[in-house]
């Protein structure tokens, strides 16, 4: 399963402003810096749901991500778009709740918008990304300021879109404020809506989970090249 970030001239890439090619390794890290992710946030997200929600948030995405994280490893695919929609598919079949076709259809298809190509580039994935949004749109037809996981998406795909994706950081930290702004949001779509203005004042657990995405990706991509894709799976305490 090894495998590299390369640049444009084959040798080894990183950074968050480098115009490397992104392969199906770079994918896997980030599947893998996501599931490491959950695992260390898994309590804080369930807290979140508990106030809002059914209490399972953090749960469910720690089982859907452990097990995205030990298909990789078992089984590395050869293109980004196959790592991303190998995740999503396994996230829909493990994942309980309204969260596994969400995520499942996220990075489904933005897998699917990346094609069959072995290597990617930044600007690919943040058109890429776009698409899986908006599916992801489609989908729960919810939009920004409903209080869910598009209030942190949202944000960080325009601001990939803004930098060509040549900074991922820039989508970690418009996630992360996208988030944060869920609090003083009242819920229109899932079943936080049903609580109506007793929704206000709590944090989105779906947001922040988008949010942990995001992050992932800045964290895949800060960590460079030469990790295997289960390097760092228990995170970076």
């Amino acid at each position: 399963m090894s495998g590299m970030v390369t640049d444009d001239a084959g040798g080894p890439g990183g950074g968050g402003e480098g115009a490397e090619a992104l392969d199906a390794a770079f994918f896997a890290r980030w599947m893998t810096a996501m599931a490491g992710a959950v695992d260390r946030e898994a309590d804080r997200l369930t807290e979140l749901d508990s106030a809002i929600g059914d209490a399972d948030h953090g749960g469910n995405m720690r089982r859907g991500f452990d097990a995205v994280r030990e298909e990789l490893r078992e089984d590395l695919p050869a293109t980004p778009g196959a790592v991303l929609m190998t995740a999503g598919r396994k996230l829909v079949s493990t994942v309980g709740g309204a969260s596994g076709p969400l995520y499942g259809t996220l990075l489904r298809r933005t897998g699917k918008a990346l094609g069959d190509a072995r290597s990617v580039g930044r600007e690919e994935l943040a058109g890429a990304l776009r698409t899986g949004v908006d599916a992801v749109t489609q989908l729960g037809g919810a939009a920004a300021g409903d209080k869910t996981m598009l209030d942190a998406l949202l944000p960080a795909v325009e601001a990939l879109e803004g930098n060509g994706g040549k900074d991922f950081g820039a989508a970690r930290a418009a996630a992360g404020q996208g988030a944060e702004a869920t609090i003083p949001l009242q819920a229109r779509k899932g079943r936080a809506s049903y609580l109506g203005e007793r929704s206000i004042g709590h944090q989105d657990p779906g947001a922040t989970s988008s949010a942990l995405l995001l992050a992932a990706l800045a964290e895949a991509d800060e960590s460079g090249a030469g990790s295997a894709p289960g390097a760092g799976s228990e995170g970076g305490e």
